[in-house]
């Protein structure tokens, strides 16, 4: 079937977009993507069986209808993209038909090129290799797609509607891939019966009779597609007045999203929200009906989004400057009105019985504890950095995962290509590796073979390409919380470096993990997560106080990397241990806890020889120096360093060196 007849067949079968019902926040999704492509698409969450396809599907019928190749007049492309498409698929990739048969260098274009003013629908998006994703969503936004293979580079238009949908229970996206996601709905089942009664009526309808279904729905797919027509037309003209401009910064800043790119995704669906309504002028009502869209997946909690008060239309200023001239100068303003009845002596009472409170209280108040014990205090998290670029490239293993620090072999088609070899795996060519080694028997064999084609190669010509991506790393912080560390602002300082490994850890898609010690044990605040949000926010939350638990923190970190690489064996961990390694909490061992401190890491560094340690000394640099954390790094065969030395700099110094 050719394609052209294929798409026919399959808009034959579609569902009709005005016959779905419920999911009404969806579907207005949709349709502002696809009056508006430069929101950057929608992420559709939810359960199976709720429609999510069978919408994305018939929205194709709505968009812009298109001539094909003989000129007939068809609708926009929809394309499915299946979960083992490769790079080349989706991008493009040379046409092998044109090199070899007549010589010629020709970019062959992938699936970004066909679905050019259609859709692209990617189900189970979470499950797509994130490099992938992230192509897709870059395309997505620029609108243009760049292709460089074999030393040819192209470029082509790309405008589509990017629509991804996933199950959360099957696992999430990459917060970094999330917030590229223009807009983003959660959808369950419908819990009316009515409507449950109503979609399974409707479905038996379309199954029994397609054709007449359908035709039922003519005149509403009808309007549909004029209405967005109109919408498109009217965006270029729509504007937003600057007070409302206002109001969406106010609406991300007080929802806490990293970045600014919310706030241009709301703005871009309010223009297209007003153009749907036939108007040139944004509105809050537009405004506060796509932002809940464009916040959900970047907010850093469930919550609800939480909508300031909408501003007040902006006065006339020449009015009120009449009005100013009128009015006497005399300063009229009454003093704010006495309180109701009753509301002065509740006043009062209360707080005459809070007084009476805060004095018992302070007779019963016991005297403080020792400070090394349970006294806790919440330091500031200081002043952050930019981090230098540090990584270790490992070319002589796979290694599963993605992300951006690391560079190592990839044994699919996906990945860069760096050079060629004699095997070829995975069908995986490396044209011009083999034209180079066919180049030198083509005159030979041309004449046994006559000139019917271009190029003559034979199997041991062929070259295979060899591959890189690019993957993250797993960084461990091991953070001293005990009373010691709140002296001098040295908690304060470490907060600051941790937090700033920690936003490179953000941009580079790296795995972190948390373990704090203080009082008399270990706790692993954060397990191995792409989280970054999450570990930020409990090391500013990170209390200080108590004794300091060297022992069972390093007992805890020995438990954690023996989860983490029996996982994924090819990672290469970096544990930071920050500590003044005055250890006086043991494992009850009936040895002094710093001799037990000592042996856990000489243990550590034995068992982990492949992670990378580094402990940062956090003892005060005073005349009476124990350098306990000294040994604790000889021992574990670590790098050291002292606290008073360090600085933002010399931290990432470090973890570059190590890396």
């Amino acid at each position: 079937m050719e394609e052209g007849d294929f798409m026919k067949h399959q808009t034959r079968n579609l569902f009709p977009f005005a016959a779905v019902l419920g999911q009404e926040q969806m579907k207005l999704s949709l349709v502002l993507n696809a009056i508006h492509p430069g929101i950057g698409g929608v992420l559709i969450r939810g359960e199976k069986g709720t429609a999510k396809s069978t919408a994305a599907r018939a929205l194709s019928e709505l968009l812009p209808r298109m001539e094909n190749a003989v000129g007939e007049s068809i609708s926009a492309p929809f394309i499915d993209l299946p979960l083992s498409a490769t790079e080349d698929q989706v991008i493009g990739s040379m046409d092998m038909e044109q090199a070899i048969v007549y010589g010629r260098a020709v970019l062959q274009p992938g699936i970004l090129a066909r679905v050019h003013c259609g859709i692209l629908y990617i189900d189970e998006v979470n499950l797509l290799d994130d490099h992938l994703v992230d192509s897709i969503l870059d395309v997505a936004s620029t609108g243009i797609n760049v292709i460089e293979r074999e030393g040819l580079s192209s470029s082509h238009l790309s405008e589509f509607v990017l629509v991804g949908t996933m199950n959360p229970e099957e696992g999430d996206l990459r917060p970094q891939l999330l917030d590229r996601f223009g807009l983003c709905v959660d959808i369950s089942g419908e819990k009316d019966p009515l409507v449950r009664k109503a979609l399974l009526l409707s479905r038996e309808l379309f199954d029994a009779d397609t054709s007449g279904f359908r035709r039922r729905f003519d005149d509403g797919t009808a309007l549909l597609r004029r209405q967005i027509g109109k919408a498109k037309e009217l965006l270029a003209e729509v504007r937003i007045p600057s007070h409302l401009i206002q109001f969406i910064a106010e609406i991300c800043n007080r929802n806490h999203v990293a970045g600014h790119r919310a706030d241009l995704v709301i703005e871009r669906a309010a223009c297209a929200h007003a153009a749907w309504k036939e108007r040139l002028e944004v509105s809050v009502e537009d405004i506060t009906l796509v932002a809940p869209m464009a916040l959900l997946h970047r907010m850093r909690n469930a919550d609800a989004p939480d909508m300031p008060p909408p501003p007040p239309q902006p006065e006339n200023r020449e009015d009120d400057q009449k009005e100013a001239e009128e009015s006497p100068e005399t300063d009229d303003r009454q003093p704010p009105p006495p309180p109701e009845s009753g509301e002065e002596e509740s006043s009062s009472g209360q707080d005459a019985e809070n007084s009476a409170d805060n004095q018992e209280d302070e007779r019963e108040l016991p005297l403080p504890p020792p400070p090394s014990e349970s006294i806790e205090e919440v330091h500031a998290v200081g002043d952050s950095f930019k981090v230098k670029r540090f990584r270790k490239d490992d070319l002589k293993h796979v290694r599963s995962g993605s992300g951006r620090r690391s560079r190592t072999r990839s044994m699919t088609r996906q990945g860069r290509y760096i050079k060629s070899s004699h095997r070829v795996v995975n069908n995986d060519l490396a044209i011009d590796a083999t034209l180079r080694a066919a180049a030198p028997y083509q005159k030979s064999r041309h004449e046994l073979q006559g000139d019917a084609q271009a190029i003559y190669i034979i199997k041991a010509d062929q070259r295979g390409k060899i591959r890189e991506r690019r993957v993250g790393s797993f960084m461990l912080f091991v953070v001293d919380a005990s009373g010691s560390m709140g002296a001098q602002k040295r908690m304060q300082e470490t907060k600051g470096a941790v937090m700033s490994l920690l936003l490179d850890a953000y941009q580079k898609r790296d795995k972190v993990a948390m373990i704090s010690f203080r009082g008399r044990e270990s706790s692993l605040l954060l397990p191995p997560t792409n989280s970054v949000d999450m570990a930020a926010k409990l090391l500013e939350e990170m209390p200080v106080g108590g004794r300091t638990p060297l022992p069972h923190a390093l007992a805890e970190t020995e438990r954690l990397l023996e989860r983490v690489l029996r996982k994924e064996p090819a990672v290469i961990p970096m544990a930071f241990i920050i500590t003044d390694g005055r250890a006086n909490a043991g494992l009850d061992s009936g040895k002094p806890p710093h001799e037990e401190a000592l042996l856990m890491a000489r243990r550590l560094g034995a068992l982990f020889p492949q992670v990378h340690f580094i402990v940062i000394d956090t003892e005060p640099q005073n005349l009476i120096k124990l350098g306990l954390s000294r040994k604790i790094a000889e021992a574990l065969g670590a790098e050291y360093l002292q606290t008073d030395d360090l600085k933002a700099e010399d931290l990432v110094a470090i973890s570059k060196q190590q890396a």
